[in-house]
């Protein structure tokens, strides 16, 4: 059963950090309250300090007195950091099962996480948003692709795993089909030839899987991502980038 003590889920819609714990919420069907922020990645209210001192999102409060988002009780958790609250989620929901009872399944789990983080995810922002070769990007997500079973999910079952990277993979993917970023046209239509091929079939899949995923479906527009990210800094430089559909 879901615990009795209240949630509330401070976000903002761009993010993929915050999207990381709005599956995990979903999933574990959560009953939460939102907070969310508009896309400008300047300097948070005052009161949303109490909550998190970076100033970053997401964050939630847990427990305490179900009041105001923006009156945050004193005696409620302040937690924060996208992969934490990932843990946090599926120890208090244990029933939605987004970690397995199988150690072996957990570690992996992990692992993938790991491997997006470490490998994938400077690769991803490199290529993508300031415009550097594309060579590092693929073969990051061929380390991560050789980290897959051969169908399904990032472990035997739906999991943290899957929460956290399907957010930054599929606005990647996003990306480079509707031709946003920092890279030239030419690198653009390169990316998505490699992509397309054969040797990422398994990407392909996986990203397929976890977008059709119900908890991936039920917060996730594709046209709202566009129009949020449309006006990046860095997508701007590329004005010869042609949009795809």
């Amino acid at each position: 059963m879901s615990p009795a003590k209240q949630i509330t889920f401070y976000t903002a819609a761009y993010s993929p950090y915050s999207h990381r714990v709005q599956l995990a919420l979903d999933e574990a069907g959560a009953q939460y309250k939102i907070h969310e922020f508009g896309k400008s990645k300047g300097s948070k209210p005052e009161w949303y300090y109490t909550i998190n001192p970076l100033g970053k999102i997401p964050s939630i409060t847990y427990g305490g007195p179900d009041v105001p988002s923006d009156q945050p009780s004193a005696e409620s958790e302040k937690l924060s950091e996208s992969i934490a609250l990932l843990e946090f989620i599926a120890d208090i929901y244990p029933e939605a099962n987004l970690l397995p009872d199988n150690p072996v399944l957990r570690a992996k789990a992990r692992r993938v996480i790991s491997l997006y983080e470490n490998y994938v995810h400077d690769a991803f922002k490199a290529a993508v948003f300031l415009g550097q070769p594309y060579e590092g990007l693929l073969q990051a997500l061929s380390k991560f692709q050789s980290a897959l079973p051969p169908t399904g999910f990032a472990v035997e079952q739906y999991s943290i795993a899957d929460c956290a990277v399907a957010p930054f993979l599929v606005r990647m993917m996003v990306f480079f089909r509707r031709g946003l970023g920092g890279y030239t046209y030419e690198e653009g239509e390169k990316v998505r030839q490699a992509l397309a091929g054969e040797e990422y079939a398994r990407f392909r899949t996986y990203i397929q899987d976890v977008t059709e995923h119900p908890s991936f479906r039920v917060g996730w527009d594709e046209d709202d991502q566009i129009e949020l990210w449309k006006d990046h800094p860095a997508f701007k430089r590329s004005k010869t980038t042609q949009a795809h559909t």
